[in-house]
């Protein structure tokens, strides 16, 4: 009887992340089962995950989950895992724009959607949010085309572009756009706004917490009062947010918010939230510029603010910048984000099989058909 059960796997590099993506059919049905594969898959439990094919990053311990979707608004469904490096902890509560990147190109090379002669639209819909997102996906010629000029801060070298749209970001988790009711609330002694688009956040002044708001990740990483300080804010915000005990997620996220230094229109550090991200994620991103959008938020003091329906909102970040386009329908009960884009890249790594113990999991194709 083999020792090992051999499961097929695609790695990528989604936007500034990276991960494995794998057909749900490929994987466990029962989620237990399913979370063991996967912590074993990515080696969790050592920082340098060195039984698996993680990086020892949270930006390289991400996995993809996608299948045919029965929605009729959807192609395929997208299940996100952010899987700790050190403990044995799978969480499926946020999302990942940067991992969804990848989903459109995986999509279409394992057959869930056809490609069409120029470029491809795979509708996905976002498991962990109920959110959809549209996908544009350039396929010349109908074969999947990676290589491109496009260029995003955080990767070196250029990839052909890859256009998301997100269709429904208010709410994602709470189902409200402000979950605590506020534009602004007063947690551990500062003012912060407590966000829902696309992802849950809180969103704090940096001067606030004696930051300039423009430190490397290493600066802030250092910095273990910054960090205890920060924990505290975020659990406290999640109880208010409607979100429950924080301990051992990921979310709500947190960032630390400046004047621009660069041209752009605000500079984030996002924490990912007990560690600076090395870039910035595209869901807390779309959640920075909706608090651009939003008057009254704790970016008054910070941003000049965009007028008119459609906004361009630059996020300066440590490796670079992040361009989104919101699309803001301005009501009398308040803003409302409509649509949320932007431009991101994949790159497909390398496909075969990844193998686990079959203490682990036990499992032939060959049962299945």
């Amino acid at each position: 009887m083999p020792t090992q059960t051999a499961i097929p796997c695609t790695m990528m590099r989604g936007g500034t992340s990276r991960g494995p993506y794998f057909l749900a059919s490929d994987l466990p049905e029962d989620r237990a089962t399913q979370e063991r594969v996967i912590l074993a898959a990515m080696g969790s439990g050592n920082a340098l995950q060195i039984n698996g094919i993680g990086g020892g990053s949270s930006l390289t311990s991400k996995v993809a989950i996608v299948s045919q979707s029965q929605h009729p608004d959807a192609d395929v469904d997208f299940l996100f895992a952010q899987v700790s490096v050190e403990e044995s902890i799978v969480d499926t509560s946020p999302s990942c724009g940067n991992i969804l990147s990848g989903v459109g190109p995986f999509a279409i090379e394992k057959g869930l959607v056809p490609a069409d002669v120029e470029e491809t639209l795979v509708r996905v819909r976002n498991i962990n949010t109920n959110s959809f997102i549209e996908a544009v996906v350039k396929t010349p010629n109908g074969i999947v085309e990676y290589d491109g000029e496009a260029s995003i801060d955080g990767v070196e070298g250029t990839a052909a572009p890859i256009l998301l749209n997100f269709l429904n970001v208010a709410g994602s988790k709470t189902g409200q756009l402000l979950p605590t009711g506020n534009l602004r609330d007063r947690i551990d002694g500062i003012e912060v706004s407590c966000i829902d688009a696309a992802v849950p956040m809180v969103l704090i002044p940096a001067s606030s917490l004696g930051k300039r708001g423009d430190e490397s990740k290493e600066e802030l990483d250092g910095d273990t009062e910054l960090l205890r300080r920060l924990e505290a804010i975020r659990q406290e915000a999640s109880w208010k947010m409607g979100l429950g005990d924080a301990t051992g997620k990921v979310i709500p996220k947190l960032a630390l918010l400046s004047k621009p230094r660069h041209g752009g229109t605000i500079t984030s550090r996002y924490f990912v939230p007990h560690s600076c991200h090395g870039a910035h994620a595209v869901t807390g991103a779309i959640c920075v510029a909706s608090s651009v959008a939003l008057p009254g938020s704790i970016t008054d003091e910070l941003v000049a603010r965009p007028e008119g329906t459609k906004q361009a909102i630059r996020i300066e970040h440590p490796s670079g910048k992040i361009d989104l386009a919101l699309e803001v329908n301005y009501t009398t009960t308040g803003p409302q984000i409509q649509r949320a884009g932007l431009i991101r890249t994949a790159r497909k790594l390398f496909q075969g099989d990844l193998y686990v113990s079959s203490r682990i999991w036990s499992y032939s194709r060959s049962q299945a058909s």
